[in-house]
């Protein structure tokens, strides 16, 4: 299939640049995966959708404030480092602006000087080794000096880093937010586990290669990117005894599907708790294991997320559904409204 194939066209002023004052007011489409039949309602009306019986599966990481403004030592000009992966002893692999003066052997500092760093190596991709210095703990250090790595097409400063954040996320690791979740309150899942909705976490760590665009023109020649997961075991459990009982097994956002469908059997029977690197790539023509149902934001065109949307309900439905949403004037992105495929 052609990358093409997934384009539509969406005006810019559809494409949120602030959470709503609510988490649960966004709209919420239906998508029936069989038939493309489209309802229109809102979030916080969720629950009658669901069933006892059926389980939502959501993604607690967390997002680091990863985003560091400093300066370089000596001169003083501005930089900005971008934190990716842990490499441990202190290096992390990052982005750096302006890559031309942050080469290895360079020193920046941030805030005033409580936290400063040395550029260690440059790496395939022209990312960046850096090795940090600070007082404690360094986590605490971020919390105060970072910035949220926000989605480069949201242009409005974040007034609240905890919207940005899910009311669950706890595991600290992400580049960016899970944002299926984020329309989601603490009463609104109560109400849900009080009707007999099973509720199970998974952890999957989204890195910014979920913002990378597909430039291949096949879409079967796209190189995925690879993020941590893991799948408790009682998450497992909690899966298994879902399908062993005929419920559904519901994901909240691509990242729970993509670490279900990675740690699933190939018959989708049992589901085992496991840790682990995925690349799962998926597109139409995939077969899913585990999930039945997806809770998920309207995606960018021509990107692997709107490729696996696509998968479960079909190319077709997807893109009628995605320009009803355009037509209807729905909220797109991160800090968009949500949609339901069953």
């Amino acid at each position: 299939m052609k990358t093409s194939d997934f384009y539509f066209d969406l005006p810019k002023e559809l494409i949120a640049q602030t959470p709503l004052e609510k988490r649960d007011q966004s709209r919420l489409l239906l998508l029936d995966k069989h038939t493309g039949a489209t309802e229109h309602h809102h979030f916080f009306e969720l629950p009658q959708f669901l069933r006892p019986g059926d389980c939502l599966i959501l993604n607690d990481s967390r997002v680091l404030p990863a985003r560091l403004l400093g300066h370089r030592l000596p001169g003083g000009g501005a930089c900005e480092v971008l934190l990716l992966t842990d490499k441990g002893d202190n290096v992390w692999e990052c982005l750096v602006r302006p890559g031309k003066k942050l080469r290895p052997g360079a020193q920046v500092s941030f805030g005033n000087g409580e936290l400063t760093a040395e550029i260690v190596d440059e790496v395939e991709g022209g990312n960046r080794l850096v090795r940090f210095h600070y007082e404690g703990i360094f986590l605490e250090v971020l919390e105060a000096l970072g910035k949220m790595p926000l989605p480069p097409y949201i242009k409005a400063e974040l007034q609240d880093n905890e919207r940005y954040q899910t009311v669950y996320s706890k595991e600290l690791g992400s580049a960016a937010a899970p944002t299926a979740g984020l329309h989601f309150t603490k009463e609104l899942l109560q109400q849900i586990a009080d009707m007999g909705v099973g509720i199970g976490y998974v952890t999957l760590h989204v890195g910014l290669g979920t913002f990378r665009p597909v430039k291949e023109d096949s879409i079967e020649d796209h190189e995925m990117h690879s993020e941590f997961c893991t799948i408790p075991q009682e998450t497992a459990d909690l899966i298994n005894r879902t399908k062993q009982n005929g419920g559904r097994v519901i994901c909240v956002g691509t990242t729970s599907c993509r670490t279900v469908e990675s740690w699933a059997n190939p018959d989708g029977t049992t589901m085992e708790a496991r840790s682990g690197w995925t690349s799962i790539y998926i597109y139409p023509g995939y077969r899913f294991k585990v999930l039945d149902g997806l809770i998920t934001n309207f995606h960018l065109p021509e990107s692997t997320l709107i490729m696996l949307v696509s998968a479960l309900a079909g190319r077709e439905h997807i893109l009628a559904a995605y320009e009803e949403a355009v037509r209807e004037k729905y909220r797109f992105f991160s800090f968009g409204d949500a949609m339901f495929i069953y």
